[in-house]
């Protein structure tokens, strides 16, 4: 039996401070991620260069920039999934879900109004184990395509529908 089949894996503390108003949810990070100890650390993930595209911007090379960059523009970042098991960086392999705390997520930063999914299975995941144990609160939830690059949705498409997070943060404002 492989080994590493079992290995849990944990996901990342999450982006947030008061002045936040639209969560992106992730399900968990990837190998790379994991191994770089950042969100969307895969390089041909497309999630940073979107949400930079988002403001007209270059994307900062360091990921420290990177972080203020969400948060100076009211985006917090966080998984669904605190932990799982999952050979690989496909959703499709998680074994064991432990689903993040939003319950206090949610007390602590109560101007977030408006959750965004990076995918259907963070959407799927967050229905199953976070909604259905009665954490939904007062907020708007929106479903975008995966930045992954294992959804092949042309990137131009991808920017149009996550246009939203701009017009979720410019109308929160």
């Amino acid at each position: 039996m492989n080994e590493e089949r079992n290995m849990r894996i944990y996901s990342f503390a999450p982006i947030v401070d008061a002045n936040c108003r639209v969560l992106i949810l992730g399900t968990m990070p990837g190998v790379m991620s994991l191994k770089k100890q950042q969100y969307y650390g895969f390089e041909r993930n497309a999630f940073w260069r979107i949400i930079y595209d988002l403001f007209d911007s270059e994307p900062d090379e360091d990921y420290g920039l990177r972080k203020e960059f969400l948060l100076r523009h009211g985006i917090a970042l966080w998984d669904v999934l605190k932990a799982c098991e999952r050979e690989g960086s496909s959703d499709s392999e998680i074994r064991e879900p432990e689903p993040n705390d939003f319950g206090s997520l949610y007390q602590k930063y109560p101007g977030i109004r408006a959750v965004c999914f990076n995918g259907g299975p963070a959407a799927r995941f967050y229905q199953r184990y976070v909604v259905k144990k009665g954490v939904a609160g007062n907020l708007d939830f929106y479903h975008l395509p995966s930045t992954s690059p294992a959804y092949t949705l042309p990137f131009e498409k991808k920017l149009e529908q996550w246009q939203l997070v701009r017009k979720l943060i410019d109308t929160s404002i």
